[in-house]
Protein backbone atom coordinates (compact mmCIF):
# COMPACT_ATOMS: atom_id res chain seq x y z
CA UNK A 1 0.00 0.00 0.00
CA UNK A 2 2.95 2.27 0.63
CA UNK A 3 4.04 2.52 -2.99
CA UNK A 4 0.81 4.00 -3.98
CA UNK A 5 1.69 7.05 -1.67
CA UNK A 6 4.44 7.85 -2.37
CA UNK A 7 5.66 10.26 -5.14
CA UNK A 8 7.26 9.35 -8.49
CA UNK A 9 10.77 11.46 -8.54
CA UNK A 10 10.47 12.57 -12.22
CA UNK A 11 8.02 12.64 -15.13
CA UNK A 12 8.62 13.70 -18.60
CA UNK A 13 5.48 14.35 -20.72
CA UNK A 14 6.87 14.63 -24.82
CA UNK A 15 3.86 16.06 -26.51
CA UNK A 16 4.18 19.05 -29.16
CA UNK A 17 0.77 20.04 -27.93
CA UNK A 18 0.92 22.84 -25.44
CA UNK A 19 -2.57 22.17 -23.48
CA UNK A 20 -2.49 18.26 -23.26
CA UNK A 21 1.24 19.29 -21.61
CA UNK A 22 -0.57 21.91 -19.44
CA UNK A 23 -3.55 19.83 -19.01
CA UNK A 24 -1.14 16.50 -17.78
CA UNK A 25 1.05 18.39 -15.89
CA UNK A 26 -2.13 19.53 -13.77
CA UNK A 27 -3.20 16.20 -12.86
CA UNK A 28 0.28 14.97 -11.98
CA UNK A 29 0.18 17.81 -9.86
CA UNK A 30 -2.81 18.08 -7.92
CA UNK A 31 -2.63 14.36 -7.66
CA UNK A 32 1.03 14.46 -6.11
CA UNK A 33 2.00 11.43 -8.50
CA UNK A 34 4.84 13.00 -9.07
CA UNK A 35 7.86 15.26 -7.27
CA UNK A 36 8.94 16.76 -10.86
CA UNK A 37 7.26 17.36 -14.16
CA UNK A 38 9.71 17.55 -16.74
CA UNK A 39 7.99 19.15 -19.91
CA UNK A 40 9.08 18.71 -24.20
CA UNK A 41 7.58 19.99 -26.81
CA UNK A 42 9.44 17.90 -29.05
CA UNK A 43 10.99 13.98 -29.52
CA UNK A 44 14.31 15.78 -30.12
CA UNK A 45 14.53 17.87 -26.78
CA UNK A 46 12.97 14.62 -25.18
CA UNK A 47 15.91 12.67 -26.81
CA UNK A 48 18.78 15.92 -26.11
CA UNK A 49 17.56 15.85 -21.86
CA UNK A 50 17.87 12.55 -21.67
CA UNK A 51 21.28 12.06 -23.47
CA UNK A 52 22.75 14.94 -21.38
CA UNK A 53 21.79 13.54 -18.70
CA UNK A 54 21.92 9.38 -19.45
CA UNK A 55 24.94 8.84 -16.73
CA UNK A 56 22.96 10.77 -14.30
CA UNK A 57 19.97 8.66 -12.56
CA UNK A 58 18.98 11.50 -10.50
CA UNK A 59 17.79 13.53 -13.42
CA UNK A 60 16.55 10.86 -15.46
CA UNK A 61 12.54 10.54 -15.48
CA UNK A 62 11.02 7.09 -13.67
CA UNK A 63 8.53 7.57 -16.41
CA UNK A 64 8.16 9.44 -20.16
CA UNK A 65 4.32 10.27 -20.70
CA UNK A 66 5.08 10.07 -25.18
CA UNK A 67 2.68 11.70 -27.99
CA UNK A 68 3.21 9.53 -30.82
CA UNK A 69 1.59 12.37 -33.72
CA UNK A 70 4.63 15.10 -33.51
CA UNK A 71 6.23 16.30 -36.28
CA UNK A 72 10.08 15.91 -37.17
CA UNK A 73 10.60 13.53 -34.43
CA UNK A 74 7.49 11.63 -33.64
CA UNK A 75 7.07 8.80 -31.08
CA UNK A 76 8.31 6.06 -33.23
CA UNK A 77 11.37 7.86 -33.97
CA UNK A 78 12.02 8.29 -30.34
CA UNK A 79 11.76 4.67 -29.59
CA UNK A 80 13.71 4.25 -31.80
CA UNK A 81 16.29 6.29 -30.49
CA UNK A 82 15.76 5.61 -27.27
CA UNK A 83 17.10 2.21 -27.85
CA UNK A 84 20.07 3.49 -28.54
CA UNK A 85 20.97 4.62 -25.09
CA UNK A 86 22.79 2.97 -22.44
CA UNK A 87 21.22 0.52 -20.06
CA UNK A 88 21.00 2.43 -17.50
CA UNK A 89 19.00 4.78 -18.95
CA UNK A 90 16.48 2.01 -20.25
CA UNK A 91 16.46 0.60 -17.00
CA UNK A 92 15.46 3.58 -15.23
CA UNK A 93 13.15 5.54 -17.85
CA UNK A 94 9.57 3.28 -18.85
CA UNK A 95 7.52 4.71 -21.47
CA UNK A 96 4.17 5.06 -21.34
CA UNK A 97 2.23 6.08 -24.75
CA UNK A 98 -0.24 9.06 -24.23
CA UNK A 99 -1.91 9.81 -27.39
CA UNK A 100 -5.31 10.55 -29.22
CA UNK A 101 -4.58 8.41 -31.94
CA UNK A 102 -6.88 5.28 -32.61
CA UNK A 103 -5.07 4.08 -35.50
CA UNK A 104 -4.89 0.30 -34.61
CA UNK A 105 -1.97 0.13 -37.31
CA UNK A 106 0.14 2.92 -34.74
CA UNK A 107 -1.10 1.24 -31.55
CA UNK A 108 0.02 -1.92 -32.21
CA UNK A 109 3.37 -1.38 -33.33
CA UNK A 110 4.08 1.01 -30.61
CA UNK A 111 2.95 -1.46 -27.80
CA UNK A 112 5.15 -4.49 -29.15
CA UNK A 113 8.09 -1.80 -28.53
CA UNK A 114 9.93 -3.35 -25.62
CA UNK A 115 10.24 0.09 -24.16
CA UNK A 116 6.36 0.57 -23.91
CA UNK A 117 4.87 -0.67 -20.97
CA UNK A 118 1.46 0.94 -21.35
CA UNK A 119 -0.86 2.74 -23.99
CA UNK A 120 -3.27 5.56 -22.53
CA UNK A 121 -5.65 7.70 -24.52
CA UNK A 122 -5.62 11.33 -24.26
CA UNK A 123 -6.40 13.33 -21.73
CA UNK A 124 -4.68 11.73 -18.99
CA UNK A 125 -6.72 11.29 -15.96
CA UNK A 126 -6.33 10.95 -12.28
CA UNK A 127 -7.52 6.92 -12.82
CA UNK A 128 -5.02 6.17 -15.28
CA UNK A 129 -2.12 7.96 -12.78
CA UNK A 130 -3.92 5.68 -10.05
CA UNK A 131 -3.61 2.61 -12.20
CA UNK A 132 0.13 3.27 -12.97
CA UNK A 133 0.52 3.17 -9.42
CA UNK A 134 -1.31 0.32 -8.75
CA UNK A 135 0.42 -1.92 -11.29
CA UNK A 136 3.96 -0.29 -9.72
CA UNK A 137 5.05 0.77 -12.78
Amino acid sequence: MEALNRAIDIVMLVDDNDTDNFISKRIIEITGFSKRVEVKNSGKSALDYIKENQNNSEELPNIIFLDINMPIVDGFVFLYEFEKFNELVKNKCKVIILSSSDNKRDIDKIVNNNHVIKFITKPLTEVALEEIKLNNI
